[in-house]
């Protein structure tokens, strides 16, 4: 049986791993926690994906972040764009080890993807990151 995304009585979401007669364990995409729910107390939910309800555990600016950002390289322009705020696209050229076109065949995907916007800085063309991507880093950012 594949995984499928199911609801118990309470509106809450789960996993299913695992179906037996009368009961069924399933897994808390949030927490991780396990335990067995009897088959007359959930749902399937035909209508979502597994991917999706794993993917609820995870905030969607982060889920963006690791789906646009590709490599070291862009991971750490955008937390240097984050750290340093505002930067023009000359500071990024002159500080940074990009070429031209790397530099804004990057920021042009972050851009994209909702992480950085273009600003002006000192009159000049650059990028800060948004809301979201500022969120994102600072769940990357999180030690536990």
């Amino acid at each position: 049986m594949s995984r499928r995304p199911v609801r118990d009585g309470d509106g809450n979401r789960y996993l299913l791993l695992k179906q037996s007669g009368d009961s069924s364990l399933v897994r808390d995409p949030e927490t991780g926690e396990r335990h067995h729910l009897p088959n007359e107390e959930i749902e399937v939910l035909d209508d979502e994906s597994a991917v999706s309800t794993v993917l609820d555990a995870v905030p969607d600016e982060v889920a963006t972040l690791v789906t646009a950002v590709h490599d070291e390289r862009a991971l750490a322009l955008l937390l240097e764009i984050d750290a340093e705020g505002p930067m023009a696209v000359r500071t990024l050229l002159s500080e940074y080890d990009f070429c031209e076109s790397d530099l804004h065949g990057l920021l042009g995907e972050l851009q994209a993807a909702r992480l950085i916007s273009e600003t002006k800085v000192v009159g000049e063309r650059g990028y800060e990151t948004t809301a979201a991507g500022a969120r994102a880093l600072a769940h990357l950012r999180r030690r536990e």
